[in-house]
């Protein structure tokens, strides 16, 4: 039988506090990677002269973001005015928007009209 002395107790309790610790910071980590790829989720591309994805969905309160990788400007225009029209977006620009109340809002390059997303809202 193996009789603990108190230095071994003690270097004992000093791995058990590091294998906990190590844990919270895997745990943090994975909690931050949760919230990136729902940020990546909320992100528009406008690009090739279109918006991908084209419809998104999102929980409402949330934001949504438009960033511009076309050598031409582009702007999101609500086609029922459902939310702030933006500015003609450059290259690398980006337009953000929070999500309002659940419904389905569609909207539309007014430079490219053709150019059009849908984003639907449900409730959070």
């Amino acid at each position: 039988m193996t009789t603990l002395t108190r230095r071994n107790k003690n270097i004992a309790l000093l791995c058990a506090i590091s294998c906990l610790n190590l844990s919270a910071f895997a745990l943090a980590g994975d909690m931050k990677d949760a919230d990136s790829t729902n940020s990546k989720q909320n992100t528009i591309e406008i690009k090739d002269f279109a918006f991908n994805p084209q419809i998104i969905t999102v929980k409402s309160g949330q934001t949504i973001t438009w960033i511009n990788r076309d050598e031409e400007p582009h702007t999101v225009v609500s086609v029922e005015k459902q939310f702030k029209k933006s500015s003609a977006l450059d290259t690398d620009q980006s337009f953000t928007i929070t999500a309002g109340t659940p419904g389905t809002y569609t909207y539309f390059c007014s430079v490219h009209p053709k150019m059009t997303g849908t984003i639907v809202v449900v409730k959070s």
